[in-house]
């Protein structure tokens, strides 16, 4: 057996999801199984570098975790030449500068989205590191999750027919920081920190619905902040400057229209705090984060409008005349799974196409989507130059 160390340098673990889903859930979580197994003999041993503003919270974080190396220095751990991939995680707002020394070192680069605050800072980054020849990949975990793994499934056995919509409902209660603590960093709820719903949230639906449905082409949105005062994480009450629910219409390749409504300001009725139906000539699905369901159309019941009784009386439970979609396989952590595939780029050369690009994609949605919102019209999405 030959292991083969990658060591990564790794800025912005200190925060949730940093933390939970990239360091622990996925790198040490792999470290753990004895590194990334090739099949032929090869292991992919990632070795961590934590990376971080605060040294004693990098340093607490290494200890925690039994790591040996961290710093406090990112360009001292960027001239490194031991290190081979920078992964970032940091604010967005942080994010540009960091990447662009990491690209001028020579690093490979995976990075969490949005990649950078505008579109021009994203097609920026994106062409330096082409310029560069390093390999690069922007974080698109929801492709990985088990109900978006299960729905990709039905998409490419055709059991849709002719896909004619996609309805999307994200989000829940952040609580505004005065009497519950927020389940989100304040910085989310500045727009000069880089944060609003819109640049959070339509990054990921552009690469769900580019990589499962069609290209977008076109996105009519409305942004708005719903609560516009809150808490941060001292207690001190802040004006909210960023959106914090979005409303967004895309027109897709092929006619379809998908709709997608994100809110950090919606109290949960769903199954799963993410959901998708997609709706077909031959069949529907729903799915969410873990489930997926469906509907044949010959086992579709017939509905009738009839407000005089309950409909539990006419047609019985329309939950209930949905069929699971089994798992069929082990899906793992998303996060993990695409490290996998990204950790075996850079060692295999395998191939990949979730780039920098890809992430400047992401970044045009949000910012089309704002303007949207502020022009209150519909604005077509050009395609980008690489």
């Amino acid at each position: 057996m030959t292991r083969t160390t990658v060591r990564i340098a790794m800025n912005g673990v200190t925060g949730r999801m940093g933390h939970h889903q990239h360091l622990v859930r996925s790198l040490l979580a792999l470290r753990e199984e004895g590194g990334l197994d090739l099949g032929d003999g090869t292991v992919i041993w990632p070795e961590p570098v934590l990376v971080g503003r605060s040294g004693h919270k990098v340093r607490a974080l290494a200890e925690r975790h039994g790591l040996e190396h961290w710093s406090d220095d990112l360009d001292a751990v960027l001239a490194d030449d031991t290190i081979a991939v920078y992964f970032d995680a940091q604010i967005t707002a942080a994010r540009t500068d960091a990447v662009k020394k990491a690209i001028a070192a020579g690093k490979h680069l995976y990075v969490e989205k949005p990649t950078a605050t505008d579109l021009a800072g994203a097609l920026e980054l994106a062409r330096l590191a082409d310029a560069a020849g390093v390999k690069h990949g922007v974080v698109q975990d929801k492709l990985f999750l088990p109900g978006l793994r299960k729905l990709r499934r039905l998409v490419d056995g055709g059991f849709f027919g002719r896909i004619l919509s996609v309805r999307g409902e994200f989000g829940y209660w952040v609580f505004e920081g005065d009497w519950q603590q927020a389940q989100r960093p304040s910085w989310n709820y500045r727009a000069e920190d880089g944060g609003g719903i819109a640049a959070d949230m339509f990054p990921h639906w552009e690469y769900v619905l580019h990589e499962l449905f069609g290209t977008v082409r076109s996105v009519q949105a409305r942004v708005t902040t719903h609560i516009p005062r809150r808490w941060d994480e001292s207690g001190t009450p802040y004006e909210a400057t960023a959106g914090d629910a979005a409303y967004g219409i895309f027109e897709l390749d092929g006619g379809i229209t998908a709709q997608i409504n994100s809110s950090w300001a919606v109290r949960v009725h769903r199954d799963e705090l993410l959901e998708f139906q997609v709706d077909g000539t031959e069949g529907s699905a729903v799915a969410g984060l873990r489930r997926c369901r469906v509907q044949h159309r010959a086992g579709t019941p017939r509905p009738v409008w009839n407000p005089d009784i309950p409909d539990s009386t006419a047609t019985g439970s329309y939950r209930g005349q949905w069929q699971e979609v089994p798992d069929n396989a082990d899906f793992g952590n998303a996060f993990k799974a695409q490290w996998e595939l990204f950790l075996r780029h850079v060692v295999r050369d395998e191939p990949w196409h979730r780039d920098l690009t890809a992430g400047a994609r992401g970044v045009q949605l949000a910012e089309l989507g704002l303007r949207s919102s502020k022009e209150g019209r519909r604005l077509p999405v050009p395609e980008l130059p690489r």
